[in-house]
């Protein structure tokens, strides 16, 4: 192929890897999801979909064909690369192996629990034929000072400034590429600015901590060299270090000078500090807010005796420290060897009873090692888990915890006619209170004729919306109050 851009793009179907359709990852079977506990023996049910009653008859048919072959009582991880593939792969006769197993349950998929149980043992696996650098190989052919495109997406921004820093071309060469080269070098010069010269070019956005999709956020609007333009951010400080909090009022800084406005919502004391301009909501809550307290300089802040932030500022109120602490019982929750993104095998141990606080610059690995080990190892140990869990070697201390809950910013409810009281579970008692009285009782009205959510109870007319759409053909559409 003569090399144009979109032959170099992923999103390009002209670019993109024949196999993995761009996305560098194919669906296949995952035996860590076949074999999710590999310190079980196959006797202890270690191959997991065969442990169910319907599919016991192959387990059978493995342990008759294993005679003399494969030790049925020593854990999966003991056992040689030849016992596992006679395992997975089959001798090709009279036993087929895990991967014929689930083929013949392939010719079976027009049955729904078929299709249920199938995906329950896939995952995504990087695709054999570009080995997740997601091109075609006539893309992956071409050199540009001895790299492919791929190997050069696979580098930090720190060693890509490297590289094209030192690329040797000649004089001609030097011509063409000589614009482009600059808009590079000046891009990687912004994400190097805001703190991210360790990420790889390549890297997936979803796997990006809250922080460091904000400051990616920042590089591009800085990239974008605006004049005249109104910024505004909403907490930008959250999940971020105060090491990096510098780093931002520098980014900041720099947008102001370029001639822009900035306008920050922000508790961040040293983000208030810099600021050339200070307005001041309050005085509490809910109610109690809502005004204006303040509009001045920092020094006329505080001066300011009606402003609470401002008491802060002055250190006439403080977060005092605690004079003492809770002893931790005995008992504990180990995680030994995560190893899940930029983890470099971490053992841990959370003590319980107690409140432990995990803190460290953005990206350090704070989340993964939360959210993607230790939460999903514990909901897997409570049997309420078919997701992947992020790479560990073992967890020891399951057993001290009944449950576990994580609480973050995802948004509560599934419906829009949700709201605090109904996540609560707090309108049931409420429905049957209304419901028991003399009144509903003659007219037949149960708990669901006072809920919105159901037919019967709700008004027909917005569907307990409690307002309705009117379609505006080629505008935006309205929301009127239902009427009924």
């Amino acid at each position: 192929e003569v090399p144009q851009p979109r032959l170099f793009s992923f999103n390009n179907p002209f670019g993109a890897c024949p196999q993995c359709h761009g996305f560098g990852n194919v669906i296949e079977l995952d035996m860590d999801l076949v074999v999710p506990d590999p310190s079980r023996s196959i006797q202890q049910n270690a191959i997991e979909p065969w442990s169910k009653p319907h599919y016991r008859a192959q387990l059978a048919d493995l342990k008759r064909a294993a005679r003399g072959r494969i030790r049925l009582d020593v854990p999966w991880l003991d056992l040689t690369d030849d016992e596992k593939r006679f395992v997975i792969e089959g001798d090709g006769a009279s036993f087929e192996g895990v991967k014929g197993f689930f083929r013949w349950l392939e010719r079976k998929k027009y049955k729904v629990h078929v299709r249920v149980f199938l995906s329950r043992y896939r995952g995504y696996l990087t695709c054999p034929e570009c080995s997740g650098a997601r091109l075609r190989r006539e893309a992956r052919d071409v050199r540009v000072g001895d790299r492919t495109i791929d190997s050069v997406c696979s580098l930090t921004v720190r060693d890509a400034e490297a590289f094209f820093a030192g690329l040797t071309l000649s004089e001609k060469e030097a011509a063409i590429a000589e614009k482009i080269l600059r808009e590079i070098r000046k891009r990687l010069g912004f994400l190097r600015d805001v703190g991210l010269d360790y990420l790889t070019l390549d890297r997936l956005s979803s796997t990006l901590s809250g922080g460091e999709s904000q400051r990616i956020n920042l590089a591009t609007s800085l990239g974008s060299a605006l004049v005249d333009t109104l910024y505004v951010l909403d907490e930008p400080s959250i999940g971020l270090h105060s090491r990096d909090n510098e780093r931002l009022i520098a980014i900041l800084r720099q947008l102001r000078d370029q001639g822009n406005t900035v306008l920050v919502v922000e508790h961040d004391a040293d983000m208030i500090k810099v600021a050339d301009n200070v307005v001041d909501m309050g005085l509490g809550a809910g109610e109690q807010g809502g005004r204006v307290i303040f509009s001045g300089t920092l020094q006329e802040l505080l001066q300011e005796p009606r402003s609470l932030t401002a008491k802060y500022l002055r250190d006439e109120l403080a977060i005092p420290v605690p004079a003492v602490r809770r002893k931790p019982t005995n008992q504990r929750i180990r995680i030994v060897g995560a190893a899940e993104h930029n983890l470099k095998d971490v053992d841990i141990e959370i003590p319980l009873g107690v409140l432990t606080c995990i803190t460290g610059v953005s990206g350090s690995g704070k989340s993964t090692l939360v959210h993607g080990v230790i939460y999903a190892a514990l909901k897997r140990a409570k049997g309420d888990w078919d997701r992947r869990v992020g790479a560990h070697r073992k967890l020891e201390g399951g057993e001290f915890v009944s449950d576990v809950v994580l609480v973050d910013q995802a948004p509560i409810g599934r419906t829009p006619r949700s709201n605090p009281v109904t996540y609560l579970k707090a309108f049931d008692p409420i429905r049957e209170l209304f419901a028991a009285t003399k009144d509903a009782r003659s007219r037949g009205l149960t708990a669901s004729s006072f809920s919105f959510n159901v037919p019967g109870g709700r008004c027909e007319a917005c569907e307990g919306e409690g307002e309705v759409k009117v379609e505006m053909q080629f505008l935006a559409d309205v929301f009127v109050p239902c009427e009924a």
